[in-house]
């Protein structure tokens, strides 16, 4: 039973969580990984072994996969990136009906997660509050724009006058305008939680972002704070949400009744490391879920608190790589 990780790119700490854990209970078990690129993926010359895939646009992505899967004895699929979650979540079947799982999300709720127009509306009928929007004709200044299917930070922005404004964020109807809630006054978490394969909320592991480069967590605290309780309260059990999915929250710095949504990625999340390294091992978990048929008894309080990560660059060296 041989796992694979897609569009690994930089995920070497993920490759080797899953490398470790699944030679406790599979020694000659492998981990591969997938990239369009894979010749210039860290990720991938760190894993067992790597292939070569179309780019997600094309049509025989989903194809491709499958051949991989089972030419090379793979059982099990972790996916890494926004962009493919959707189509893996459309043909999860047609990966179960070749003995392969991936460990997805349903369609309905990854779709949900995609939309962050509807990913609020979530949040709201689970009880947790998130930023307001405006009208684009009747706002509030300071405010914060994003893209409805944004991804790793991309095309968002602060305005804090109506100089900053232009035609661009009036005319793409993907834009939302929101409350600008202040990093002065709020402060930013990334929460990993766990997911059973019966949609269970067990582990709760809130990681607060101390420094952020190219969209993903450099700098990381584990807070065991007010938002363990409340997600457990709000989220404990959500349908079709499966593995590992990281929840953005923002938590006013003075006042704990201040809690605020921003939105959740089914999936895992760069800063997954600091949350395995806690002790809260979803890694193991999911191998004893998806290959080992266990029962995943609730598992709240294994991680440690107050644990800092500070991420580095680190060089992979190729040899004899011709471009």
């Amino acid at each position: 039973m041989n796992i694979l990780i897609t569009s690994a790119g930089r995920r070497v700490s993920l490759v080797r969580s899953f490398q470790s854990e699944l030679k406790k209970t599979h020694p000659e078990s492998k981990v591969f990984a997938t990239d369009a690129d894979p010749l210039v993926s860290a990720a991938c010359h760190v894993a067992d072994g790597f292939f070569k895939v179309p780019f997600l646009s094309e049509p025989n992505y989903i194809g491709v996969l499958i051949g991989l899967c089972k030419t090379h004895n793979i059982g099990l699929i972790i996916p890494t990136i926004d962009t493919e979650l959707l189509d893996l979540a459309k043909h999860k079947a047609q990966f179960e009906q070749a003995g392969i799982m991936v460990v997805i999300s349903s369609v309905d709720f990854v779709s949900k997660c995609r939309d962050k127009r509807v990913i609020h509306q979530f949040f709201e009928a689970h009880q947790v509050n998130v930023a307001k929007e405006y009208d684009k004709d009747n706002y509030e200044l300071p405010l914060f724009i994003k893209p409805t299917d944004g991804s790793r930070s991309v095309d968002t922005f602060v305005i804090k006058s109506k100089d900053d404004l232009t035609d661009y964020h009036f005319s793409n109807d993907k834009f939302m305008f929101l409350e600008y809630l202040d990093h002065d006054d709020y402060d930013e978490f990334t929460c990993d939680l766990y997911y059973s394969k019966n949609h269970k909320l067990k582990c709760v592991v809130p990681r607060k972002r101390i420094e952020i480069r190219d969209g993903e967590v450099y700098k990381a605290l584990t807070v065991n704070n007010v938002l363990v309780p409340y997600i457990k309260e709000n989220l404990k059990n959500i349908e079709g949400a499966i593995g590992c999915l990281t929840a953005q929250f923002f938590l006013h710095k003075t006042n704990n009744q201040k809690i605020y949504a921003i939105e959740i990625n089914p999936r895992f999340g760069g800063g997954y490391p600091l949350t395995y390294l806690s002790g809260a091992n979803f890694s193991k978990w999911i191998i004893e879920e998806y290959i080992l048929g266990q029962t995943i008894e609730e598992q709240f309080d294994v991680w440690e608190d107050d644990l800092l990560m500070i991420r580095y660059d680190d060089e992979v060296l190729v040899h004899g790589y011709k471009g």
